[in-house]
């Protein structure tokens, strides 16, 4: 009989019966393919993964050296969305274990996510919410929204979040202005886009809205001195990684008029702290990192997770892996060459 791949998944977003904070992302279709799941407390301790062959990291719970320590059967690291900024990626490479994300299938989820901040804020609709509730209606002329007829929209990175976000601009007919680390010429062509320097399109933008990866080299991208480049009118949207705006200059910005507002999806801490003085702003729009959650985000992301599992599971290589191990399926793997049959 062959011995079934064993899968540990995080359990801080994770129940026993397989539904997950995003909802169901098919884990009862694991045993078809013979692997076996259960989940794996977080933190992750060294020697914990003792034994399995994969584990999914639906958090962003750090991965590294500490987690590795003690573990010898674990070949794949799997991460539940986009961002991988929490694996210790040159860990795992001297480890020769493959990590592997999923990007695609949030990328629609996470493009109109970009565009919910965007009409909010062009239409002032938290601030006429409140009028509502407050029974204030005599106040609405206070809060006419700038509107996006005529705005220039920038974004901040060209990926693939990036690159559907714009699209669906460009589908509404707005001016998009971009900057990205790479050149990006065919798309930027086929979407009517200029692609030029950072300072530029954080000057000319009147939203801008960022979507860049986070690393050593996005870090506080956008600080003190590109938000005094942005004009006093203009509002900033972050839906990539807190860390790529600088916080305390950023809340400085909106305090003092620096910007008009901004929407955030993502903060520098998170949980974002209870004394955090964003949550005092009238001008900003927050969400706990999960705007983009929906029916549809939580299917087509664990489906393209799962496959990432199920591909090196069978001795193929996953279609994701950001990482650079050695090439191809390594010894002990495919089928019923789980973990239970190393130990």
């Amino acid at each position: 009989m062959s011995t079934p791949w064993k899968l540990a998944v995080t359990a801080d977003y994770a129940e026993v019966d397989g539904s997950t904070i995003y909802g169901d992302i098919g884990l009862d279709t694991l045993a078809e393919h013979g692997i076996e799941w259960s989940r794996v407390d977080v933190p992750i301790r060294p020697g914990a993964l003792e034994g399995f062959d994969a584990v999914l990291l639906l958090s962003g719970t750090p991965f590294g050296t500490e987690q590795l320590r003690g573990v010898t059967t674990l070949q794949h690291v799997a991460r539940f969305g986009a961002g991988f900024d929490s694996v210790d990626l040159e860990a795992c490479d001297a480890a020769g274990i493959t990590v592997t994300n999923a990007p695609t299938g949030l990328r629609v989820p996470m493009a109109h996510t970009a565009l919910t901040f965007l009409f909010a804020l062009a239409h002032s609709l938290l601030p006429k919410d409140r009028l509502v509730r407050e029974a204030a209606w005599d106040r609405k002329a206070e809060h006419r929204g700038p509107g996006l007829a005529s705005a220039t929209i920038g974004m901040i990175g060209l990926g693939g979040i990036g690159q559907e976000t714009v699209r669906q601009l460009r589908a509404l007919d707005l001016d998009v202005i971009a900057w990205n680390r790479s050149p990006r010429p065919e798309f930027c062509a086929a979407t009517g886009v200029q692609q030029l320097e950072l300072d530029e399109v954080v000057a000319r933008s009147d939203y801008l809205i960022i979507t860049v990866a986070a690393n050593a080299g996005t870090r506080h991208l956008i600080g003190e001195r590109e938000l005094a480049l942005m004009k006093d009118s203009a509002f900033l949207i972050n839906i990539a990684r807190g860390a790529v705006v600088d916080e305390p200059a950023l809340i400085t910005a909106l305090q003092n008029g620096t910007i008009a507002g901004a929407g955030l999806d993502v903060f520098e801490v998170e949980p974002l702290p209870a004394d955090s003085p964003l949550l005092g702003l009238e001008n900003v729009v927050l969400s706990p990192h999960s705007l983009c959650w929906t029916a549809d985000f939580a299917a087509a992301t664990g489906a393209e997770a799962l496959a990432e599992v199920t591909a090196l599971a069978r001795g193929d290589r996953p279609r994701h892996v950001v990482n650079s191990p050695e090439p191809g399926p390594r010894p002990g793997t495919g089928p019923g060459t789980g973990a239970g049959s190393r130990r």
